[in-house]
């Protein structure tokens, strides 16, 4: 039949017959097409998030919320006819308990504050001294032990925004992470940290801190924007400024957690693996939604609609890790699970920046694979509006894989809203769009197919050691945390 005769009559075919041509002449991007269109359509992954926030709430490790959120994930994989299985890890327990904090002097009211995650308590009666208000690292230590010594330190370091709001995050939770030891090292008695937040309604924000080996342990909180605002006012205007702060928070022994596994075997090249991933747990406020239920969600929709028609290339594995929060022990349990496969890694791909519309990918990978991704990508996600590609680390949970050097890949999503609500109690389901999170999986299912099925697999970079950074601690490189 001659090209014109053909065209003919396609259009004057029914719409059925116009897909079944498009499927036999390019399978592959009728496949995305496919799969991106019901992303769009069904309002799975929103209705997921909200069985996760609503009914389980929050997760933190060890919790039994979280042992029931591993179960709800493994028999959603299954429901959907993905294969799961649970990876046992050996996770931390940190309780918050009781706290609370009282200005003393100059007048007496109350601050809000929220515990650090991993510190310790306080006495009973709590830990009372002058503030002594900081900047910096440098400030502090020009101060010296004889100004230091028995206070309390208060960080009142904002989250300064330069339009990159995940290195602005970066720079800003250098003192939530170091700033207990630092302050210890010149004898302090505890530490305050100004809530790291773009927005606050005097709602602080938790987070990890990790406590140096070289200096004693004191209690650490993040206090409120507002109150945090207030002590550097009251110090500033001469006042002899005086807290109280009290911490219940207390350690257990570690107890057993799972990463949750699911996997979709490949036509050809099953021995190779496209990883994709997101945590799921949670801090102990708010419910998760965006930190990082909405990433659970969008893997978990992912796989459904991979295992609902013909399989790609290539084995699609999912990992809902456990303790990416306070530990990070699911990411580095899986590669430790995994050593042996890890070169026949072709990329893993982390979804941990909310829930906002998706813009592309961020990407680390060997030479030429910047753009060798903007080729693959480019077609399918174009139309979706997300076809950026740029240079980042991927994400926390599988940062352990740099050892490999696996190509790593981070959905890259607007935050322009993710740290007015990021470890807080305000991080509940209202703070998502239902539809900005169906286009977002829709980017991320139709961005796993094309690296499961593409003839070409990106470059694979040096070995990396694995310094066991954690990003409460050190600023992420661009893309995102």
């Amino acid at each position: 039949m001659r090209p014109a005769r053909i065209a003919a009559t396609l259009a004057a075919a029914p719409a059925i017959l116009l897909a079944a041509w498009a499927a036999v002449s390019d399978p592959m991007s009728f496949r995305v097409r496919t799969i991106a269109d019901e992303a769009l359509k069904v309002p799975t992954a929103y209705a997921r998030l909200q069985v996760l926030t609503d009914t389980i709430g929050a997760r933190l490790a060890g919790s039994e919320a979280e042992a029931r959120a591993v179960a709800w994930a493994r028999a959603e994989f299954e429901r959907d006819g993905v294969p799961a299985r649970l990876e046992q890890v050996m996770v931390p327990v940190w309780v918050r308990g009781e706290e609370s904090a009282v200005l003393e002097s100059p007048s007496r009211q109350p601050l809000v504050i929220l515990g650090l995650g991993g510190t310790v308590g306080t006495p009973p009666d709590g830990v009372a001294g002058e503030v002594v208000v900081v900047s910096s690292f440098e400030e502090l230590a020009a101060m010296g032990r004889a100004k230091v010594e028995g206070r309390i330190v208060l960080y009142d370091a904002p989250f300064t925004r330069t339009g990159d709001e995940m290195r602005d995050y970066g720079i800003a939770v250098r003192f939530r992470g170091r700033g207990a030891s630092e302050a210890a090292k010149l004898g302090a008695a505890a530490a305050l940290v100004r809530s790291v937040a773009t927005s606050s309604l005097r709602s602080p924000h938790t987070g990890a801190l990790g406590y140096a080996a070289d200096a004693p342990k004191i209690p650490a909180a993040a206090v409120s924007v507002e109150d945090a605002m207030l002590l550097r006012r009251l110090a500033e205007a001469g006042h002899a400024v005086r807290v109280r702060l009290r911490l219940g928070a207390r350690t257990e022994p570690d107890r057993p957690g799972a990463n949750v596994v699911a996997e979709l075997a490949g036509r050809e090249r099953p021995e190779e693996i496209v990883l994709i991933g997101a945590h799921l747990d949670s801090w102990d406020v708010g419910t998760g939604a965006i930190d990082d239920g909405a990433g659970c969600a969008m893997v978990l929709e992912t796989m459904r609609l991979l295992a609902s028609g013909p399989r790609p290339r290539r084995t699609v594995r999912a990992v809902l890790y456990a303790n990416e929060e306070n530990g990070l022990r699911g990411g580095r349990g899986y590669r430790e699970a995994h050593e042996a496969e890890m070169e026949r890694h072709v990329a893993a791909v982390e979804s941990d920046s909310g829930a906002g519309r998706a813009l592309g990918f961020t990407l680390k990978a060997g030479d030429g694979g910047l753009d060798l991704l903007r080729d693959m990508l480019a077609p399918a996600l174009a139309p979706l509006g997300a076809a950026r590609v740029r240079a980042g680390q991927g994400g926390a949970d599988i940062g352990p894989l740099r050892r490999h050097g696996v190509p790593l890949l981070g959905l890259d999503l607007d935050t322009t809203r993710y740290f007015d609500w990021h470890h807080s109690m305000a991080d509940t389901l209202d703070k998502v769009d239902p539809a900005e999170l169906q286009q977002a999986t829709a980017v991320l299912a139709a961005a796993t197919w094309v690296l499961a099925d593409a003839p070409r697999t990106l470059p694979r970079y040096p070995s990396e050691p694995d310094d066991q950074r954690r990003r409460s601690a050190d600023p992420p490189g661009p893309r995102r945390r």
